[in-house]
């Protein structure tokens, strides 16, 4: 409400005077002020251009549902704008009817216009198109509008708002959908149910605690004291309020007490609450339920204290006293208190009125001391980190030499604050205590089983390597081992009709006979080297035609000492026969072809041969498949064919004495 001086106007009034000006096609935007208020005026201002509104819209609606169209809304003014637009929106209702569609779309077109979209798809369903299509032309105050029903007015009270007909009009009067069109007087908190020929308002929530919905969808007050409902005690009573109510205690408590929420009678200090209440000259002391007023004494300060007759106050030399106020320190007497001189490292606290000890090391951070310094009574004394010692001076550090004191069990190195102990070559130092060298046991190692040929054992600081007891002998390095050729050195047993042969570790005493028929090429040799072939050749006796048949040209012996493979990838060639055999002749022009096989001693399938060409003739490649364990002796027998065009023209045996050693090396 606001008060003029006639009484009070409400906001609905305002309200209804906007909309009585605005169907006397008043001026919304220059309506007289009915109170010299800015909340009144603008309310007179937006009721009166919602009725204009809800006139125009309503036009756009019926043009939409007489003529189809809105094109004579062309125009784009104030006026028409809203016309066109209400128009518009129930074409597309329409027009969603028409097709099947549903009348309540998403489409985000407002809400005004969903709700006139839905009327008019609503309205389009069969039985509910209007039978009159004639056009009146109705007049109201010298304006002309253009629609298919008379003009109407808005009628508005207290309890309701409604339209009724201006003037009489020819044909049916359809209902106004005054929630549709905004023009209900409904309040905020209340929901807008259309009905024919008129609205009604409903509360959408509760009153809340404390108040009840009447009939008329006003709020009244509960009076919980009337019906019992309220909870005060025995000694209270209830006292209703709006919305609520207050729980007063029976017994009032007397002059000079306030009583608290619990119906206690507690005293009021009259002395804290209220000034003035006593003379000058005079203290105010409190009493239960009052107080007195009672004549001041003589009360004298700190550090004075009042003479023989109780007149004057005098100073009191806390110097002289028995109490030692300055402990120790220089002690000067002041009119009503004291100061203490005191000595160098304290300073005296005005408060307290005591010689303080000054923190210099707080004071004066890091410009006293090198590294640490610790506050002492009265001065300060300068510490040093580890590996640190005090200077000379006593404030700065110098560097402590702890290698004087042998920390390391082997080498020792000083550094700048600390040291650093190092071993010596084979020793590791000790991840435990960090000055400990502990031997490194290179045989076991990662790699240990590299560093010697055959047996690595470890020594304090180093290591050594061994060889096997016969037949090896120590490299120079120390660490691989070595064969030691009997043959050379003369350490064999062979006798004068054989022939030393040395393999890795060992040697073998070797004697060859050659078959009958066949003869020696050479003598015999005291030491056989690798490449040394023992050959017999075929020698026949006159008029011996099976020697002279025999296929078999020559018989040779050649040797090879070969070690146990420890890591085998890939085939090893280890023998080559090489013939003077030309590659790729031709067998009509007198050439020959060579055919290499293994006739015999081929342990568990370990070899073969291959033939290939070097330097333009045929040779037979003996190779190594797989590696086989010593210690082992074999003999491969290999047969080197001739073949011509018209077959076998002879062949060679090749006996290759293959000796494994036990060892890699």
């Amino acid at each position: 409400f606001m008060t003029t001086g006639t009484g009070q106007i409400s906001i609905e009034d305002c309200c209804k005077d906007g909309r009585k000006r605005a169907l006397n096609d008043e001026d919304c935007w220059s309506l007289p002020l009915m109170f010299e208020s800015n909340t009144c005026m603008a309310v007179q201002e937006q009721c009166c251009i919602a009725v204009l509104e809800d006139i125009m819209c309503t036009t756009g609606i019926n043009m939409a549902k007489d003529q189809g169209s809105c094109d004579i809304l062309f125009t784009n003014t104030c006026e028409t704008k809203t016309t066109k637009t209400c128009c518009d929106c129930c074409l597309l209702g329409k027009a969603a009817q028409e097709v099947g569609l549903p009348c309540d779309h998403s489409l985000s077109v407002g809400h005004r216009c969903s709700q006139v979209s839905k009327s008019c798809c609503l309205d389009g369903a069969p039985n509910n198109q209007s039978t009159s299509t004639q056009q009146k032309e109705c007049r109201w105050e010298n304006r002309i509008i253009y629609d298919k029903y008379c003009l109407f007015t808005l009628f508005v009270s207290k309890q309701e708002t409604r339209f009724v007909l201006k003037r009489p009009c020819f044909g049916s009067l359809p209902d106004i959908n005054e929630c549709l069109l905004g023009s209900s007087n409904c309040r905020g908190g209340e929901r807008c149910i259309n009905t024919e020929g008129s609205f009604r308002c409903q509360r959408e929530v509760s009153c809340g605690t404390g108040y009840e919905l009447t009939d008329n969808n006003n709020c009244n007050d509960i009076d919980e004291c009337e019906t019992g409902i309220h909870n005060c005690g025995p000694e209270f009573e209830c006292q209703n309020t709006q919305g609520s109510f207050r729980c007063t205690p029976k017994v009032k408590c007397g002059v000079g007490f306030i009583q608290d929420a619990l119906g206690s009678c507690i005293d009021i200090n009259e002395c804290v609450s209220q000034t003035g209440l006593c003379h000058r000259g005079q203290v105010c002391i409190n009493t239960v339920g009052s107080y007195i007023c009672q004549r001041n004494t003589v009360n004298c300060g700190r550090g004075y204290h009042l003479n023989e007759d109780g007149t004057r106050c005098l100073d009191i030399d806390e110097c002289k006293g028995t109490e030692k106020v300055c402990a120790g320190h220089g002690c000067i007497n002041l009119l009503g208190s004291y100061r203490c001189e005191c000595h160098s490292g304290y300073i005296f606290n005005s408060i307290s009125r005591v010689c303080e000890d000054i923190n210099e090391c707080r004071h004066y951070p890091g410009r006293l001391c090198g590294h640490k310094c610790e506050n002492t009574l009265g001065s300060y004394k300068c510490s040093c980190t580890t590996g640190f010692k005090l200077a000379a001076d006593g404030r700065n550090c110098d560097d402590l030499n702890e290698c004087d004191g042998n920390p390391c069990s082997q080498e020792c190195a000083n550094v700048y604050g600390s040291y650093q102990c190092y071993c010596r070559r084979g020793y590791q130092l000790s991840d435990i205590d960090g000055t400990t060298c502990e031997d490194i046991d290179e045989c076991a190692l990662p790699t240990g089983g590299h560093i010697c040929s055959y047996r690595c054992h470890n020594t304090p600081g180093s290591f050594h390597c061994s060889c096997p007891v016969r037949g090896y002998t120590l490299a120079p390095n120390g660490r691989g081992c070595q064969d030691i050729d009997e043959c050379v050195t003369g350490t064999h047993t062979c006798t004068e009709n054989q022939s030393c042969f040395n393999i890795q570790g060992e040697f073998r005493c070797l004697s060859f006979d050659c078959p009958s028929n066949y003869r020696r090429v050479g003598e015999t040799l005291a030491r056989l080297e690798r490449s040394d072939t023992v050959r017999c050749i075929k020698s026949c006796q006159p008029n011996d035609v099976a020697c002279v048949l025999d296929p078999t040209h020559s018989v040779s012996h050649t040797f090879i000492s070969l070690p146990t493979f420890r890591d085998f990838t890939r085939p090893e060639e280890i023998v080559f026969l090489r013939t003077t055999v030309p590659a790729f002749g031709s067998y009509h022009l007198g050439s020959y072809d060579v055919k290499f096989d293994i006739l015999g001693g081929n342990v568990e399938n370990a070899f073969d041969i291959i033939k290939r060409v070097e330097n333009g003739v045929y040779v037979g490649v003996v190779r190594q498949l797989k590696p086989l364990i010593g210690p082992l002796q074999t003999m491969l027998k290999l047969s080197m064919r001739n073949l011509t065009h018209q077959g076998d023209s002879g062949q060679n045996i090749v006996n290759v004495h293959v000796f494994v050693s036990e060892f890699w090396f």
